[in-house]
């Protein structure tokens, strides 16, 4: 069983505080722990990561025991302007977290892989600091996908450890010209695992995205070390909100994104194998809801 707890507030640092409370997962202390965000642009959230959610999860891994922690991403514009953007560099400065802009890696350090039966045309290549990070933590938000993504959570975030064409590669042509655009997004995530994923939920887009959309309050954070298992979780929040067709009519394992990734071995691969579990009595009504549609489909 892969467990995700839901808790269910308005408070992000106190949602994110009781999500990692309620979730066994691997223990943190002495470990380099390596972040990768949502920063595809620095619109605010579910645009991207919040500053807040970010502060937060930097401060309760400090409190774990982190050895190290470092922050890494590849946004669509130049990622330092998104940086920039976002205004998270004092943030960093002052949790003592060192940025990694993978703008800034040389070839060699993107390092190539082409899984049996990708749809990639000649494989892909992932940054080398998230392939070697020895402690990956996953932070992603909760919206739909407009250009063909359908959901972008956290499978949907390995496409920011991708180069671009202003690093010399054509794959994100490839990605966005492909009628297999989603199950390649699941088969990037074959290139490294991570140790924990959060989703801040607090706030949703429930029709366009990824950058702005259609707003709604959801007020959920949700915490699993399995991507399947927290996506399959996240998709059942969205109906739960009422979001467009493309959530709404297909069950939700039947999503590509979702079946490729567990027909890949990634994670859970039905409702079956998920346990979601409520961060507190408060958090019960939230998480009897969602975990209804989950089994619904």
């Amino acid at each position: 069983m892969s467990q995700v707890v839901l808790a269910s507030t308005p408070d992000r640092t106190q949602g994110l505080k009781r999500a990692l409370e309620a979730l066994s997962f691997e223990p943190v202390k002495g470990r380099d722990v390596l972040i990768k965000p949502n920063f595809n642009t620095a619109d605010p959230c579910p645009g991207s990561t919040d500053n807040e959610t970010l502060a937060a999860l930097i401060d309760l891994l400090w409190e774990l025991g982190a050895g190290s922690i470092s922050l890494g991403e590849r946004s669509y514009p130049p990622t330092r302007e998104v940086i920039e953007g976002k205004g998270v560099a004092a943030l960093l400065q002052e949790r003592e977290v060192r940025l990694l802009d993978f703008d800034r890696l040389p070839e060699k350090d993107w390092l190539p892989f082409n899984p049996p039966g990708s749809h990639w045309p000649e494989g892909f290549r992932v940054a080398r600091p998230v392939v070697e990070a020895d402690y990956l933590v996953e932070a992603c938000c909760l919206k739909t996908h407009q250009y063909g993504g359908v959901f972008t959570m956290s499978l949907k975030l390995a496409v920011g450890t991708v180069p671009t064409g202003r690093h010399g590669f054509k794959y994100m042509d490839q990605l966005h010209s492909s009628p297999h655009q989603r199950r390649m997004i699941a088969e990037i995530n074959t290139a490294f695992r991570p140790k924990l994923v959060v989703l801040d939920g607090v706030e949703a887009f429930v029709d366009g995205g990824p950058m702005t959309g259609t707003r709604k309050r959801t007020e959920v954070t949700l915490a699993a070390s399995d991507r399947v298992a927290l996506d399959a979780v996240g998709v059942a929040v969205l109906k739960t909100a009422g979001s467009n067709r493309a959530i709404m009519e297909p069950r939700i394992f039947d999503q590509e994104q979702i079946a490729r990734a567990a027909e890949l071995g990634l994670g859970a691969s039905s409702a079956r194998e998920i346990e979601l579990l409520a961060a507190g009595e408060a958090s019960q009504a939230r998480r009897d809801e969602v975990a209804e549609v989950l089994a619904r489909g």
